[in-house]
């Protein structure tokens, strides 16, 4: 039991989830330019900047950039479709049935509602389209796409702050908070969003730039394999603070359904990074 005093914790942060109100124009009124979605196009334009600096330092890969500049930039549209498309059908992974019940929803982005792991499916049949219709190597790209996503996860964890959703477990913690959420009742509560913007974001993004800069980019595959576990390691320690989200087939699962979908992860990066380190002189992976 939580026997935290409503005194002894912090209050949220008092957001107006829309950070422009441009208008009026014509019968449409206001145009709503939310800070949910402004954290979306931060995540891709930084990490696009990111992507290009990348591929303009030679030093960093064993031959040619997988990409071009102008390949990056058409890939930006590429992976944006993959993320949105992704994210919204893959909360569909989590409960279905308020899209299936008002099937319109699914494009209401502006509430909120992106899963990641939808998001990343999507963008791994972006990334695999796009090589296959440029004859570019799938993993290579896979690669910087995956040392720039934690940018991405940032600036998206804090959009999940701001809108007040995806809230942590009840806690008695000095820094936990009643969040205005009806769903979220009056206890106070961790504020996980930002537990995950740390560890997905900032940390696993520090550590995949580390690797870049120990020249792992020179061994495809790594940065993804990278990514993939240590996401999945970061991700299942914050389900540990998160209030848990559930599988609707299986909502007596033993664990979440964030942990259940990570782990996976953590098993297939560890294994790519493996494959990736086992190199011959000549620099080609031993299958």
């Amino acid at each position: 039991m939580v026997s935290a005093l409503p005194f002894l914790t912090l209050s949220y942060p008092s957001f107006d989830p829309v950070a422009l109100k441009l208008g009026p124009f014509g019968p449409a009124g206001e145009i709503w330019i939310r800070w949910y979605g402004l954290a979306y196009v931060a995540g891709l334009l930084l990490g696009w900047i990111y992507i290009r600096r990348l591929v303009s330092s030679p030093k960093l890969w064993s031959g040619p950039a997988p990409l071009t500049l102008d390949q990056v930039d058409m890939l930006l549209l590429w992976v944006m479709a993959g993320v949105v498309l992704g994210g919204r059908l893959g909360v569909m992974l989590y409960d279905p049935r308020p899209y299936l019940n008002d099937p319109w929803e699914i494009f209401r982005t502006w509430r909120g509602g992106m899963a990641f792991h939808g998001g990343l499916i999507g963008v791994i049949i972006a990334i695999t389209l796009f090589a296959r219709r440029h004859s570019l190597r799938p993993l290579g790209i896979g690669d910087l796409v995956a040392t720039v996503v934690p940018v991405g996860l940032f600036f998206g964890r804090i959009a999940n702050f701001v809108n007040g959703e995806l809230w942590g477990r009840v806690s008695d913690a000095p820094w936990a908070m009643v969040f205005p959420d009806r769903d979220a009742g009056p206890l106070p509560r961790h504020p996980s969003q930002l537990y995950e913007a740390g560890l997905e974001g900032l940390a696993l993004g520090l550590v995949l730039w580390w690797l870049v800069t120990r020249g792992w980019l020179k061994h495809e595959g790594f940065s993804t394999g990278a990514f993939l576990a240590g996401y999945g390691v970061a991700r299942s320690l914050c389900e540990l603070f998160r209030e848990g989200d559930t599988i609707w087939l299986f909502p007596s699962a033993p664990m979440p359904a964030g942990m259940i979908y990570s782990l996976p992860m953590v098993a297939v990066g560890a294994w790519m990074m493996w494959r990736a380190g086992r190199v011959e002189k000549a620099g080609q992976v031993q299958l």
